[in-house]
């Protein structure tokens, strides 16, 4: 065999153990996705009670406000969510097209978000994650081009948790039963139209900041997240959230249907890069 052909195998054979290598790995991120998704679906209690307003007597005026217009008298007491949403994905100002599916629980569980993202040879697929259970906590963001190249895959750090916890802090406007004291929230009203809601069984992230209307409808929430997500790439706490742009009512429950979210929130550094409208919500 002459050095040309020797190389020429050699090449070949790095190559596909590199691809069989690539989708063993890629099988094993999405088996760790479809394994907390499944966790999370089964933790949903069949029969849970229902919604009666005199559940929120003490609680504070904004926060009364807020569940009389979330959750119609009657409605079963889902605390998790399922979600269908497209919308845009926006990096280094390219907005690319996004479909995405998500099961969303308690700020104490946890939540899976299944995403595709782009178009064409530059479509990437994957997954972001939280879950607690037993005291054990793991977060992930993995995502591949096509299902061959890793273009991110992170995770299992302090670091991520508390990002990842602060995320699902934040999109429990999704799921308005978890909001509820009884299950773990507590509200503390901050101005007219204004509350901190913290979670007793989530320690170690900054409290959520919610702003709503005249009616009781979020239109804003944002937290001081732990991140990297800054020229220094530097963890430190920044201000994370946007804006609920439309409302629209599920299974008795009142949700963002449409909103905006980016690092920043509320600095002249702003600038949204997710953009998304729910077309689906099953409690």
């Amino acid at each position: 065999m002459t050095l040309l052909k020797f190389l020429f195998f050699t090449l070949a054979a790095l190559l596909i153990a590199a691809v069989v290598l690539g989708l063993w790995v890629h099988s094993r991120d999405r088996a760790q996705a479809a394994r907390v998704w499944a966790a999370l679906e089964a933790a949903r209690e069949a029969d849970p009670p229902r919604y009666d307003p005199a559940m929120t007597a003490g609680l504070p005026e904004v926060a009364q406000r807020y569940f009389a217009r979330a959750i119609e008298p009657g409605t079963p007491l889902h605390p998790s969510v399922r979600l269908q949403m497209e919308g845009s994905f926006i990096m280094n100002g390219n907005p690319m097209p996004m479909t995405a599916r998500q099961v969303l629980a308690p700020p104490d569980r946890g939540f899976v978000w299944q995403a595709e993202v782009g178009e064409g040879l530059m479509q990437f697929a994957g997954s972001d994650g939280y879950h607690r259970a037993q005291g054990d906590v793991e977060s992930w963001t993995k995502f591949w081009l096509r299902g061959l190249i890793p273009l991110a895959r992170i995770g299992g750090t302090d670091d991520h948790a508390s990002a990842a916890a602060t995320r699902v802090m934040l999109e429990a406007v999704w799921a308005p039963a978890s909001l509820l004291p009884q299950f773990g929230a507590e509200w503390v009203q901050t101005g007219p139209d204004s509350a901190e809601v913290r979670f007793a069984d989530v320690q170690g992230i900054e409290p959520m900041q919610i702003t709503l209307d005249a009616e009781g409808s979020p239109i804003e929430v944002w937290a001081l997240r732990w991140t990297d997500a800054n020229p220094d790439k530097i963890h430190r706490l920044q201000p994370f959230g946007g804006r609920m742009l439309e409302m629209a009512r599920y299974q008795g429950f009142l949700i963002p249907a449409r909103v905006e979210l980016g690092n920043m929130w509320g600095t002249p550094d702003y600038a949204p890069f997710f953009l998304a409208t729910i077309t689906s919500a099953e409690f």
